[in-house]
């Protein structure tokens, strides 16, 4: 498996201030969101949690200012069940991928709060983890790669279009998600 956030990321992370922080973080949770909110779908009683994992993901795209509520927002998510411990483990695929997305917007969450880059950083390594993953388990993927490239085009201060890109590489990971417990 390729490293994980890269150094150069890593470095822009670190001396590009909150507001690139921020940035960063919301397209990350944008493009993992389709994985807890679709996955989710339907499942009863968990509509509070779909809604609050929305409205975190609307919140964190307001990247001129740390969210005031963050450290609510993440006390929340940690009670989600995908995020409380658990002795045998997830293996349901489904399951794996909500818990990726919804690890990835806990760390998000923090970062934006406090401008911290070691979190930021943790929210990358999530999504790539989870790309790599998914890479492992559809044919011919590229998942990993494209989560890497749009990582640093977040940190390239071009911000035109990364709205729209992490919105159709969050939709292409839940189709191959879909298609993965599909086939399985």
């Amino acid at each position: 498996m390729q490293k994980l956030v890269g150094s150069a990321v890593t470095e822009a992370l670190r001396d590009g201030g909150g507001e690139a922080i921020r940035l960063y973080v919301a397209t990350c949770a944008e493009r993992m969101a389709p994985l807890f909110v679709g996955l989710r779908a339907g499942e009863p009683g968990r509509e509070a949690d779909r809604d609050f994992y929305v409205e975190c993901v609307r919140d964190l795209w307001q990247a001129d200012r740390p969210l005031a509520d963050a450290t609510a927002g993440v006390r929340r998510l940690e009670r989600f069940w995908e995020l409380q411990p658990n002795e045998e483990g997830i293996t349901a695929v489904a399951d794996v991928y909500a818990f990726f997305a919804a690890l990835c917007l806990r760390y998000a969450m923090s970062a934006h709060g406090s401008g911290s880059p070691d979190d930021a950083v943790s929210c990358g390594h999530v999504a790539l983890t989870a790309m790599g993953m998914l890479d492992e388990n559809v044919a011919g993927a590229s998942f990993l790669a494209d989560e890497h490239r749009l990582q640093s085009l977040s940190l390239s201060g071009d911000v035109s279009g990364l709205w729209d890109a992490s919105v159709t590489a969050g939709r292409e990971r839940f189709r191959a998600v879909l298609g993965h417990l599909i086939r399985g």
